[in-house]
């Protein structure tokens, strides 16, 4: 397997690997000999579409008689272009994955090329890919919406994904359990628009399923993907400080601070909705981290609109910024849009709001210095032999001395010293 973009792809992927290993395969690196190479597309920008290609050419590479297999978002998009690409013996969208095990036996019965990408656009079911093994031991994402119907002007991803589903909550609860028996302490809840969960089922939506893993015993951490602003209420956040198992990170999608650029943009909110969305959060959670995404180059932004958005992000004062170029995607309004941004521009304005970005995490990992606070360790340290790293609940980066043996443990740990964008912790106590 090979995975590219988001954490619904990560999970997706996972399922797809649980879905061979339960039909005698055995999964491998992607660097080795394989007899079959699944690549797990994103197409967000021109360059998931590169990096998606290149891994196609990879596979053929290390293996000329393996098959490959092209699934994910790029794959739905553009089926037939993927399909041309020499080596590809099937393409498969975002849908039917639980089908690709037949569709393998097929080619290795001896059909050549298999287009299984379906109208997603008519996709009315949440699409179950459970995962029956689980490899690691901290972390797990689990994915419980699916589609978006928001169809901002630049994104691609509703023609990829279609409309919203939301996974059933008996479905998600019974998952939960078995995660937590498997050894988990820490859930994430993922979905191409986490923000719509339920809004299609009677009786239930994203706080509700929330409050519903909340009470599942084993599970000691639930953390959010990226939801969108208008999902923070007073409702919401009186809620949330009623549960503690709750990380007090929020991953509040901006795209842009200027509200001008927000209304070309036909996002659903503008920065003074998105400041109280904000201002919630701070006011009602403790230790909350709020990051966010942010877009740089979008058709018609002026230098006056870019700083705009940079000094509203700089207002909010975010503990990080994912700052993206724009990307023109074909088929979506603003590729079509007048005064596009040259690549020499939006270059530039992304390296001022990643100086921006450095500077704020700067800001927010000082405010830390000195606190005792507890660490999910999540593995051994890469270039630090005998360190491992894991995660505050309002995921800041902690290394400490310690072996493996603290993997997928809670730990309180002082937190030091900034090292970077990490800290340097002290262990406090020796978890059971």
């Amino acid at each position: 397997m090979y995975t590219l973009g988001c954490k619904v792809n990560q999970y997706e992927s996972e399922a797809v690997s649980s879905i061979f290993e339960q039909n005698g395969y055995e999964v491998v690196s992607f660097e080795q000999a394989s007899d079959v190479y699944v690549i797990n597309t994103c197409t967000v920008t021109n360059l998931s579409d590169r990096k998606s290609r290149q891994a196609i050419r990879r596979a053929k590479k290390t293996n000329p008689d393996s098959i490959v297999i092209v699934m994910g978002c790029y794959a739905q998009t553009s089926s037939e272009e993927v399909l041309k690409i020499p080596g590809v013996n099937m393409v498969i969208g975002t849908k039917d994955r639980n089908k690709i095990i037949e569709y393998v036996e097929r080619i290795v019965a001896g059909e050549c090329r298999i287009n299984a990408v379906d109208n997603i656009m008519t996709s009315r079911a949440f699409e179950e890919l459970k995962l029956n093994t689980y490899k690691e031991r901290t972390r797990a994402y689990l994915k419980i919406q699916e589609g978006c119907s928001q169809f901002c002007s630049y994104c691609i991803i509703p023609y990829a994904r279609g409309p919203i589903r939301s996974r059933k909550p008996d479905d998600i609860i019974e998952e939960v359990k078995q995660l937590a028996d498997s050894g988990f302490l820490e859930i994430v809840l993922t979905g191409i628009h986490l923000a719509s969960y339920g809004r299609e089922l009677e009786g239930t939506d994203l706080l509700d399923i929330i409050q519903k893993i909340h009470s599942i015993d084993g599970i000691k951490r639930i953390r959010l993907g990226s939801i969108e602003p208008t999902t923070i209420t007073k409702k919401f956040v009186e809620a949330a400080g009623r549960l503690p198992k709750l990380c007090p990170h929020y991953h509040l999608s901006l795209q842009s601070g200027c509200d001008k650029t927000l209304a070309e943009m036909n996002r659903k909110y503008n920065t003074d909705e998105y400041r109280k969305s904000a201002e919630l959060l701070k006011d009602n959670i403790p230790d909350v981290a709020i990051t966010t995404d942010l877009m740089v180059g979008f058709p018609g932004e002026t230098e006056e609109d870019f700083y705009t958005s940079r000094d509203f992000a700089e207002e909010i004062g975010f503990s990080k910024i994912h700052v993206f170029k724009y990307s023109p995607r074909k088929g979506t309004p603003a590729a079509e849009m007048k005064n596009q941004i040259s690549p020499e521009e939006k270059e530039r304005r992304s390296e001022i709001m990643l100086a921006l970005s450095d500077e704020l995490e700067k800001k927010y990992l000082e405010r830390y210095v000195g606190r005792n606070m507890e660490v999910l360790y999540e593995q051994e340290m890469h270039g630090h032999e005998g360190y491992i790293e894991g995660l505050t609940n309002n995921y800041i980066r902690v290394m400490a001395k310690g072996d493996i043996s603290l993997k997928g443990k809670l730990a309180q740990t002082q937190l030091s010293k900034v090292n970077g964008v990490i800290f340097e912790g002290k262990l406090l106590q020796k978890p059971d």
